[in-house]
């Protein structure tokens, strides 16, 4: 006979710090701050709430300060980078804390899933959280109901704000008002009244990848040389990386000008931002700041950019990737089949040599080319051969490049670049009225897209007579300059001065970026 159950309840108890005659428990009491933005109205609130619990507990006998925890000017719709706020749940975990208050219910979280996953965290924990405002304690039994319906309220209030953010921002992008960070951008600080200034040391190093990228060298190249001269990138590091160069190449402020809202956030929670492919209006806000490089050069760099993104086509069909490894590299061209040759090591019967062959012979190209194999040396000789034919004969060369320089804009595109302009700042007023209505907003938007396309397939033809001009003028420099005939082969003036090598059966010809061209043959 199994004797009667006796049922005897152990009542939950809290971890309480004891004094030392064990008699006299204390509830380890923790506070957490924050306020949301850094002006000086919220940085005094912030060392308000400090001072307030700092007192309010230490005035309770039965309390003990367990810590103030605290975040400043760091949003509350996630808990991912509060250090604070993390740090005060660590201790709660491991049996630091025993009750938690705040001011409200937005100061804890702007997140409904974080307020009640942290709530119900804590709970398990026997640990409570009392909200001052709403005069809420998440260990009442109509307390998770409340923060579930505060919490809410706290988001959405947090949602309104993001949108009322959202809108001051746009509003002061089409005031052309810029912001900027400075901390990881070579070539810019600010002023006292927030305006972008030039530093000039950094700006140096800007002007310098563009020149080198525009004389023919790689980005990886150009993340070397600046690397070996022990220069810094914006970030003050000593390891570049292709990607600064890519975005140096490609930054518009770099000119003066500057884009705004490449991206926006697509969850106010998460905070997450993504590129702008079209999705929300941008705003271009031209010479906004003084430029560190000249429109002209930046439009060649983007046409440079878009030529070694399109690989070489030949007659064939067959495409060919840049390649600038070498300064021959892409421009050595076969007379038979218009392929570019490729650089080989050559191993002819134990005697090696570097030669220059034609694709077709290297792979099947679909075409048969029977197309001579060349030595380096010898395309290296022959180049210096047109050269010195050249500077031989300058004084009837200099008045050809004197013949072919153009205008660097005539009058008509000038014309036609204003009236674009024009109708542009006509279509942006129509636009901005329109905002906020969708009548005529997607048809105004397409012709303001369409003159965009059509004034930049302007500037680009400019960008494009510019650099023709240029290498015109480089050549004529070089003619005028130069009083003695070349000797050794130059890579880097390879770079600058030659387009293309043509290989025939019996001679090479040579065409300069300047648009002259010389023939050297085989045997002299």
């Amino acid at each position: 006979m199994v004797s009667d159950k006796k049922v005897t309840v152990i009542p939950a108890r809290k971890t309480k710090e004891r004094t030392k005659d064990n008699k006299n428990p204390k509830l380890r009491v923790a506070a957490y701050c924050r306020v949301s933005t850094e002006n000086e109205e919220q940085a005094s609130s912030y060392e308000t709430q400090i001072s307030h619990y700092t007192s309010y507990i230490k005035n309770r006998p039965n309390w003990k300060l367990a810590g103030i925890f605290a975040d400043d000017g760091i949003s509350g719709t996630n808990t991912k980078n509060r250090e604070g706020f993390n740090k005060m749940i660590d201790d709660c975990m491991t049996g630091k804390i025993d009750m938690i208050i705040t001011k409200s219910i937005s100061r804890f979280a702007r997140n409904t899933l974080d307020c009640l996953k942290y709530i119900r965290m804590l709970k398990d924990k026997n640990i409570a959280v009392f909200f001052e405002k709403e005069n809420i304690n998440s260990m009442d039994s109509k307390g998770e109901v409340m923060l579930t319906i505060m919490a809410s309220l706290a988001q959405q209030e947090s949602q309104s704000l993001s949108q009322n953010v959202k809108m001051g921002i746009q509003y002061r992008y089409q005031q052309g008002e810029v912001r900027v960070n400075c901390s990881r951008f070579l070539g810019y600080t600010k002023d006292k009244n927030k305006k972008l200034v030039i530093v000039l040391e950094e700006a140096e190093v800007v002007k310098r990848i563009y020149r080198e990228y525009l004389e023919g060298n790689s980005m990886l190249k150009i993340k070397r040389r600046l690397e070996a001269d022990g220069i810094l990138n914006g970030a003050g590091n000593k390891i570049w990386h292709t990607s600064n160069i890519s975005k140096i190449l490609r930054n518009e402020k770099y000119i003066g000008d500057a884009l705004l809202q490449k991206t926006y956030t697509v969850d106010f929670l998460t905070k997450k931002r993504v590129k702008n492919n079209g999705l929300i209006p941008q705003y271009y806000v031209e010479n906004n700041h003084e430029p560190i490089i000249p429109k002209d050069i930046y439009m060649q760099v983007q046409e440079e950019l878009a030529k070694r993104r399109s690989p070489y086509t030949s007659p064939s069909g067959n495409k060919r990737t840049y390649s600038s490894n070498h300064c021959f590299a892409n421009i050595v061209i076969c007379g038979t089949c218009k392929e570019i040759y490729r650089r080989v090591h050559w191993n002819n019967r134990g005697k090696k040599s570097i030669v220059w062959r034609c694709v077709s012979r290297l792979e099947n190209t679909g075409q048969f080319c029977d197309a001579r194999t060349v030595h380096e040396k010898d395309i290296e000789e022959s180049i210096i051969k047109a050269i010195n034919n050249i500077l031989n004969k300058k004084d009837c060369y200099l008045p050809i490049l004197k013949n072919n320089i153009a205008s660097v804009l005539n009058n008509e595109k000038n014309k036609e670049l204003d009236n674009i302009e024009n109708k542009l700042n006509d279509l942006q007023q129509k636009l901005l009225s329109l905002v906020h209505s969708s009548s005529n907003y997607d048809e105004i938007a397409e012709e303001i897209h369409q003159l965009r396309d059509k004034k930049q397939d302007l500037l680009l033809k400019n960008a494009r007579q510019e650099e023709v001009n240029k290498r015109i003028e480089e050549m004529t420099n070089f003619l005028n300059e130069q009083d003695t005939t070349l000797i050794e082969h130059d890579e880097t003036l390879v770079r600058r001065i030659v387009e293309k090598v043509w290989i025939y059966e019996d001679k090479f010809t040579i065409e300069f970026k300047s648009g002259l061209a010389a023939d050297v043959n085989e045997q002299g």
